[in-house]
């Protein structure tokens, strides 16, 4: 049986994520033993007992729930060890935890008209026609597949399917990885990236390496520049996280909670959840898919 920290370190957490999972655990393990039960052996209605036992401590319940991630981290490597056959508390979280509202947001028709007002052919030189049409294909992963600039970043070739009409994205340190559709058009535009585009901007910046958007600037800087150009379509437009938000926050009218965590690459049903929206913006109905702790 592997040590949970060598499980962690397989999952690419940081060295200080690795280290607040294991010392959180160590807690969990220690509570399990003076109340004459085993991580391996807890049941739900045990684990309610440990929940109660943070909350008359005194924690905040945005504390808990952060211990409660480490916990069901641990399960999820118990599971992997065969060790555990369930993780009972996952899909457990404490109720009244304020959620990060996101102001701002741009509707499917404003993301999609992003893509489509952003032009290609207004080029000073030839070379510049050439990045413009990199900066499209990019344009069309952020407001498609709400992509944020690392899951860009670490795009290779290989990762295009277009037989498949699909995109793989890797995990990160802070997300998981997925394969998602493109749209028809996209795949149009990647034929054209991948065969005619991509090969000329290797060759004139001297960069052939396997990434999918090769360049020797930072790619925050190529982002910042998309994001100059998209202001003059739609002012509303601040950022990639704004538009990242508005993309998962659209997903969440047409999807369930599950289905878009796996589109966004979230770790965890809470992150996905803090894009609910309130009433009040009637964007969305808040879903609970939760146990009602309290």
């Amino acid at each position: 049986m592997k040590p949970f920290k060598v499980y962690l370190e397989e999952k690419n957490y940081s060295e200080s994520t690795v280290n607040l999972h294991t010392k959180e655990t160590r807690n969990f393990i220690k509570w399990c033993n003076k109340n004459s039960t085993t991580p391996i052996e807890i049941d739900y209605k045990k684990c309610l007992k440990y929940i109660k036992y943070l909350t008359r401590k005194g924690i905040t319940k945005k504390t808990i729930n952060h211990r409660l991630r480490s916990v069901k981290i641990y399960f999820d490597y118990l599971i992997d060890e065969a060790c555990r056959v369930d993780n009972p508390i996952e899909n457990t979280t404490i109720k009244g935890v304020k959620r990060n509202v996101n102001y701002n947001l741009l509707e499917a028709e404003e993301l999609e008209d992003l893509y489509y007002s952003f032009e290609t052919e207004n080029y000073q030189e030839e070379y510049h026609k050439y990045t413009l049409k990199r900066a499209k294909v990019i344009i069309g992963l952020i407001v498609y597949q709400g992509l944020n600039t690392t899951d860009l970043g670490n795009l290779k070739i290989e990762h295009l399917q277009l037989n498949k009409g699909k995109i793989y994205v890797p995990s990160t340190k802070r997300s998981n990885a997925r394969l998602l559709e493109l749209k028809p058009w996209q795949i149009m535009e990647f034929m054209e990236y991948a065969n005619e585009v991509r090969p000329i901007i290797q060759n004139k910046i001297g960069n052939h390496s396997e990434q999918l958007f090769n360049t020797n600037a930072r790619f925050n800087a190529i982002i910042y520049q998309i994001f100059k150009k998209l202001k003059k379509y739609n002012q509303k437009a601040e950022n990639i996280k704004q538009v990242r938000a508005s993309v998962i926050t659209n997903w969440l009218g047409q999807y369930n909670l599950r289905k878009v965590q796996y589109l966004a690459g979230h770790r965890y049903i809470s992150s996905t959840e803090r894009y609910l929206q309130d009433d009040l913006e009637n964007l969305h109905e808040i879903v609970n898919n939760f146990h009602p702790i309290k």
